[in-house]
């Protein structure tokens, strides 16, 4: 076993570190992206987790716009909020279409998405321009992303699929994505961000976990699901240290 440090690492630009909740990773995620800011990379770090403490770990206001922080040079924070999202997307979806059609039209759009498909289609399309926007990739080095913990990205990483048989079964009407008629956009957004995720040369997942031999069977399961959609390059981080031998 190693020492975690990122410079000893075969680096992709796109980093993921997951877990458990509490095993550390938004600590160990931060350091990382702090590390490679004071080397003079350009990095941005995401935070997916609704419950993230990025806030006070920079002492920072942040928003899901990626943002400077105060005394770290090079790096750029944003922290998803999904309330904001779904607000975006929901006057994304029916925006276009305000002063055209009936208000009662518009009032119906808008509840057919107030739903949670919705929010799960918000947040995962916030995720997905960090991985497929070509400014995004030309202004970073590396983008760092602090998730959920690993059910709730697994739930996130496992929908693309899922859409991806509805688009295919379902070409016109209302569904809580929007008018399906106009998503062709959204579907290459989506099967483009699986594509990065499943890029070895492009991304790398860090599974972090406790030095508990039920923490590390969780982790090894985790591993294999996030193998079955598509993510095969992956290390595993024990955040620990155990100064005696323990059955634990």
């Amino acid at each position: 076993m190693e020492k975690y440090t990122p410079k000893n690492l075969d680096l992709t630009k796109y980093l993921f570190f997951t877990g458990k909740g509490g095993v550390g990773k938004t600590t160990l995620a931060s350091a990382t992206a702090a590390h490679l800011a004071d080397a003079g990379y350009k990095v941005t770090l995401v935070s997916t987790d609704p419950a993230s403490n990025l806030q006070d770990v920079f002492e920072t206001e942040l928003s899901n716009k990626a943002a400077s922080v105060a005394g770290v040079d090079n790096l750029k924070v944003a922290n998803f909020d999904p309330e904001t999202a779904v607000e975006e997307y929901i006057e994304k979806s029916v925006g276009p279409y305000r002063g055209i059609l009936p208000e009662e039209a518009i009032e119906n759009m808008e509840e057919q998405l107030s739903g949670s498909c919705t929010q799960e289609v918000a947040s995962f399309n916030e995720f997905a321009y960090f991985l497929t926007d070509p400014q995004v990739a030309e202004e970073n080095d590396y983008v760092i992303f602090d998730t959920a913990p690993t059910g709730h990205t697994l739930r996130m990483l496992e929908l693309p699929s899922a859409w991806t048989h509805f688009f295919d079964e379902n070409t016109t009407g209302a569904s809580c994505m929007g008018q399906l008629s106009g998503l062709s956009d959204e579907r290459e957004r989506i099967e483009e961000a699986m594509r990065v995720l499943s890029d070895e040369s492009l991304t790398s997942l860090y599974l972090v976990t406790r030095p508990q031999e039920a923490a590390i069977v969780e982790a090894d399961r985790a591993a294999h699901e996030l193998k079955e959609l598509g993510i095969n390059k992956q290390y595993l981080i024990v955040n620990g240290l155990l100064e005696e031998a323990t059955d634990e």
